[in-house]
């Protein structure tokens, strides 16, 4: 905030005193150049005071203002002083991401590079900065009346996790709000795994049908499935019965949850929402083969393994490394028409694995 404070002010210095690049300050009247030949009213300065300018000085005497605000807030109100800080942190980040995603989209018009062919991190930053968008641009829009912004406010105290992007919330709140949407995810791992094994009676193909309910009966039985378990059935998921366009709509809402998709709309824009996603998840995961798991961070292996359905603040980075290689190895053999195992595979590896490790 200081920077562009002193930006702005350095802009006005140099419109309204002239200061000029080469270090000199001209002071000139209006007069035409007949007068001012007669009366030289302009005079040059030297550049050895006025470096600073009024601008840079301004600037500086805003950032000690604003440190001393800072200090006092944390010395008399450090519940306000944290909020306040995440809220400055936060557009900072903001303003941050908008210039990086902004560089992205240029390079893919410019080059015609496609979504799918992004490197990992660009496609990572595009699909989080696109959510985040959903969610903010709303309030952006309630807020634009007078006095609404208050209403704002209000709402984002009192549905922070609803309405806060990660931006803007705490540390704490960032890990608060990973375990409840992680366990809305988990009420749902039942009745998936049920949609399973009822789309099992549909099945026609005597094996096939015998590895599904082989594999609903491990899960249910609180046992973690191998990955050849999981490729023994993947024939099934790219038509009738467990398509992503074919299977049960109840079975579809059961889905939705796992994406953090709403359920409460027409069966054809679910299905349509849960092919955009899934795909979207498949092609992020063919760049993060590309990419090589070894070169992720430990907060982006563990946001890799949250956006795929784990709870991996509950474990620690070798058990999410460990994870993530049995997920990369099950979806770099599937095809775009088999992509719904893929949003299945996220209670498929996720479910019991916890379970497993404590053991």
């Amino acid at each position: 905030m200081a920077l562009s404070c002193v930006e702005v002010c350095r802009s006005f210095a140099l419109a309204c005193y002239g200061l000029q690049p080469n270090g000199a300050t001209v002071m000139c009247s209006s007069f035409t150049a007949t007068s001012r030949a007669r009366l030289p009213l302009c005079r040059y300065y030297s550049s050895s005071k006025s470096k600073l300018g009024i601008g840079q000085k301004l600037g500086s005497r805003l950032q000690v203002a604003n440190a001393k605000y800072e200090r006092f807030l944390q010395r008399h109100f450090p519940r306000f002083y944290v909020l306040y800080h995440t809220f400055t942190k936060g557009f900072r980040l903001l303003f941050q991401d908008v210039r990086e995603v902004k560089v992205i989209k240029t390079r893919m018009h410019t080059k015609g590079i496609e979504f799918k062919d992004l490197p990992y991190r660009d496609m990572e930053k595009l699909r989080q900065f696109r959510r985040d968008m959903t969610k903010a641009i709303p309030l952006l829009l309630i807020s634009i009346p007078p006095f609404a912004n208050y209403l704002v406010f209000v709402l984002m105290y009192f549905f922070p996790r609803q309405l806060l992007i990660p931006h803007f919330r705490t540390p704490q709140q960032q890990t608060d709000f990973q375990k409840v949407n992680h366990a809305h995810r988990a009420q749902q791992y039942w009745a998936v795994l049920k949609g399973l094994e009822s789309a099992g009676s549909h099945v026609k193909d005597g094996q096939l049908k015998r590895s599904l309910l082989d594999l609903c009966n491990k899960m249910q039985s609180g046992v973690h499935p191998n990955i050849s378990d999981i490729q023994a059935i993947r024939n099934l998921f790219s038509g009738p019965p467990l398509g992503i366009k074919r299977m049960n709509a109840n079975h579809m809402r059961h889905l939705c949850p796992l994406f953090f998709l709403t359920s409460y709309l027409p069966t054809p824009m679910i299905a349509s929402r849960l092919h955009r996603h899934t795909l979207e998840l498949l092609q992020l995961d063919r760049s993060l083969s590309r990419h090589g798991q070894h070169r992720l961070d430990d907060s982006e292996l563990r946001l890799a393994c949250c956006v795929r359905g784990l709870d991996s603040g509950s474990i620690d980075i070798n058990q999410c490394r460990e994870w993530l290689s049995q997920w990369l190895q099950l979806s770099s053999r599937l095809k775009e028409s088999e992509a719904s195992l893929l949003v299945h595979t996220m209670v498929l590896l996720s479910a019991n694995y916890l379970t497993r490790r404590n053991e």
